[in-house]
């Protein structure tokens, strides 16, 4: 197919030659019919002549050199290309770098993923490395319905109260977590299971689901409110009703965040409030990140126990440092804060580990 340019400077030509033949034709006629001066006929008619003879010798002309100057516009070109591909291409990247809308419009899912890959591999200086690094973070990244910030988290640890024979000693946590996001689901549910196949089920479950594994001992298991049960649920302050519905060995808590805040699409502040058993033989409470979140403040005050020492294993994989803060022990108070500023993925957590009095060591690191 032709150039749409070249076919309107064809049309001009035309119309042009068309133009000088018609003006040579009528000057020549206007010589032999209406000049009856033989020198003045003569000159008009060669006049016409010459213009019938420019037309033809212009078509002639620009069909012979149109190829000639195709090959000096392209020369040309390529030249100005040549000359300056690198301000085009450094262009193009920073264009690309600094504005994400632009980048969005040309590219498609797989050439993103290619551009990032490409762009980490040279940063790096390993390509597979580089690439199996951004498809983790990517999948996890793309996996997660929601995205937290600023989590803060407290966690308060007391003597369990019942102290009769058949009671294993536990103490009860009671665990507040409050965050802000832009909800994805319109209902909340907290899950509690007595066996690990359902617990690997729920945990890998897509939607706002919170799964709590417990292991059953002296006569309770996950289906007794001892072993769990969701205290508090309120969005933006409102509390919401909670409904509970038991299972074989499990039970279930439900609380409505509300459709009309899930289409929205604006953050809202959700915070909740439950309590569990923990056996004090097993010595470890750990706490997971359920979405990817930004900034995370936990504290543990174990005041009402009898634990000597809370050691603390963070796993949060990122490359800012985690503050970890024990209370001295030249206060009553028995605490330890752990801070974390920037991004932790989901299933990243805090593990705290206590010791036992009877195994308390002498000095404390």
């Amino acid at each position: 197919m032709r150039d749409p340019f070249e076919r309107i400077h064809t049309i001009k030509l035309a119309l042009i030659a068309v133009s000088l033949s018609f003006a040579g034709f009528a000057l020549m006629a206007a010589s032999v019919w209406f000049v009856d001066d033989d020198k003045l006929s003569n000159f008009v008619f060669g006049v016409g002549d010459a213009l019938l003879i420019a037309a033809a010798l212009g078509i002639v002309i620009d069909h012979l050199l149109s190829k000639s100057d195709d090959e000096r516009n392209d020369a040309r070109l390529d030249r100005l290309l040549k000359a300056n591909v690198s301000a085009f291409r450094e262009s193009v990247i920073k264009g690309f770098a600094f504005d994400s809308e632009d980048l969005a419009r040309v590219a498609t899912p797989d050439m993103l993923d290619r551009i990032t890959k490409n762009s980490l591999a040279l940063r790096l200086g390993d390509p597979e490395f580089a690439e199996e690094v951004y498809e983790d973070v990517r999948d996890q990244a793309i996996t997660a319905d929601e995205r937290w910030h600023d989590a803060k988290i407290s966690v308060r640890l007391s003597m369990d109260r019942d102290t009769s024979t058949a009671r294993v000693p536990a103490y009860i946590a009671t665990i507040r977590w409050e965050y802000t996001t832009v909800p994805k689901h319109a209902v909340r549910r907290f899950a509690v299971v007595s066996d690990r196949e359902d617990y690997r089920e729920l945990v890998s479950e897509p939607g706002a689901m919170s799964a709590w594994f417990f292991r059953p001992q002296g006569g309770i298991d996950a289906g007794a409110t001892e072993a769990f049960e969701l205290a508090q649920f309120s969005v933006n302050g409102e509390q919401r009703t909670i409904k509970r519905s038991t299972r074989r060995r499990g039970q279930l808590f439900t609380a409505a965040i509300g459709k009309d805040l899930v289409d929205a699409g604006q953050p809202i502040t959700i915070a909740y409030t439950y309590r569990v058993m923990l056996f004090q033989h097993g010595h470890l409470l750990h706490l997971d990140m359920e979405q990817p979140t930004r900034n995370v403040d936990i504290e543990l005050d174990y005041s009402d126990t009898n634990i000597d020492y809370v050691n603390v294993l963070d796993f949060f994989v990122s490359s800012h440092k985690t503050s970890i803060e024990h209370m001295p022990p030249t206060v009553p108070e028995r605490s330890v804060v752990v801070s974390h500023d920037g991004w932790v993925m989901k299933r990243s957590g805090v593990a705290f580990v206590w010791v036992s009095p009877h195994l308390a060591p002498q000095t404390h690191a």
